[in-house]
């Protein structure tokens, strides 16, 4: 059986996610949560088991909304070239617009345990296929090189646009990282082309 979802269920997120950002997930305490959401504390577990239930399903919410986001604006018409570009520029403008839930993704879901790490990777697994794809189709068509290694050109684009994220959170959000999608995207197809 599914999550019990609706506007509470969304109201706990999005306060999770300011009160994960704003006090770090070890010291995020679930009536913090309640408070911010502006729910009693048993309210929560009405929709969620513990605080790690809450961090998991908030990556859920959070990476699935992602995901589908850069899906809706790729194209079949669209180049192996523009599809890797509306990747990065979407990935960084979706954390740029949302700073406490970069340092969510970025900051305190390292730090979690083992276990919840497996979890958060399964959520992942839907973003990276979606990587995979316009690589593969790359490779395929030729426009990327046909050597290219499609899993290690994956963690390339997926580690590259992990580092710059991480790195302007930990600047304070100080500039513009959209600004940093066009020569990223760059930088990126220059590693991958067919230079044939």
């Amino acid at each position: 059986m599914g999550k019990k979802k609706g506007p509470k269920y969304d109201q706990i997120i999005e306060a999770a996610v300011k009160v994960i950002a704003d006090n770090g997930y070890h010291q995020a305490q679930v009536s913090k949560i309640a408070k911010q959401a502006g729910v009693a504390d048993g309210t929560i577990y009405l929709y969620f088991k513990n605080k790690e239930d809450i961090l998991v399903s908030l990556f859920e919410e959070k990476m699935g909304k992602f995901v589908e986001s850069i899906q809706s604006e790729l194209t079949d018409e669209m180049s192996v070239d523009e599809k890797l570009g509306v990747l990065v520029t979407m990935h960084l403008r979706q954390l740029s617009v949302d700073k406490p839930l970069a340092i969510v993704t970025q900051l305190e879901l390292r730090q979690s345990n083992t276990k919840l790490r497996f979890k958060i990777n399964d959520v992942l697994k839907g973003y990276l296929a979606l990587m995979d794809n316009i690589l593969l189709e790359g490779k395929e068509s030729g426009y990327f090189s046909g050597t290219l290694d499609v899993r290690l050109a994956r963690q390339m684009v997926f580690g590259t646009l992990d580092e710059v994220v991480t790195n302007w959170v930990m600047k304070e959000c100080k500039y513009d990282l959209v600004a940093l999608a066009k020569p990223l995207h760059n930088t990126l197809l220059n590693g991958f082309r067919n230079q044939l």
